[in-house]
Order: C-alpha cells, then structure tokens, then sequence
C-alpha cells in the first residue's frame, strides 16, 4: 500500500479515486504515568509519557486507515493528514485520513 501526504505519486497515474478512508485511535496513560506527567508540567521540558501516547496513536490510526483502504480495494491513499483532539484530561484521539485511489 503506497501512502503519501501529497496529491500523487511520482511515476504512477491515478485511475480512479475511491474516496475518503480513515483510522482512529483514543489511548489515555495510566494514573502513575499521568501523575509524572503533571509534575513535568511545573518544571517544565519534554512529557515523554504524552509524546509516548501520541507516537502509539499515531502509528494505530494509520494502521486502521491502511486496512480501511484495502478494504474497498485501494493500491495507495494520497493526501494523508493527521488530526489531534482531547477527549478528556490525558487521554487524545488521533485521526489519520485520506483518499484512497486505484492506480493504473
């Protein structure tokens, strides 16, 4: 599956677009992690256990819009683009999405 953040690919011709896919994925750390992560928030630098969660967000949501993707039978999602939101305190959604497309 070739995915891509732009609106083609070098070399190959778009047959047909599909449409829309996606993934998504809601991950929140455990209380130990997210008490170290408040406390990171008064002397400041980096909160690894959010950069952690996010990392492992990112990686599932694009997961699950590969496997939408070949669901309906695309060769490649262009366009790909991310989306970030609180759902509650320490816990994100990540989004991941694009448009599948069958090559020729």
């Amino acid at each position: 599956m070739i995915i891509t953040t732009t609106d083609f690919i070098p070399g190959r011709e778009i047959e047909k677009v599909i449409g829309l896919v996606s993934g998504n994925s809601i991950r929140a750390k455990h209380i130990g992690k997210d008490i170290v992560a408040g406390l990171r928030t008064v002397v400041g630098g980096e909160i690894t256990e959010y950069t952690e969660m996010l990392s492992e967000s990112r990686r599932e949501a694009l997961q699950r819009m590969m496997e939408d993707a070949q669901s309906i039978g695309a060769d490649a999602v262009i366009n790909i683009r991310y989306s970030t939101s609180a759902v509650m305190t320490g816990a994100a959604e990540m989004l991941a999405y694009g448009t599948a497309v069958k090559l020729k």
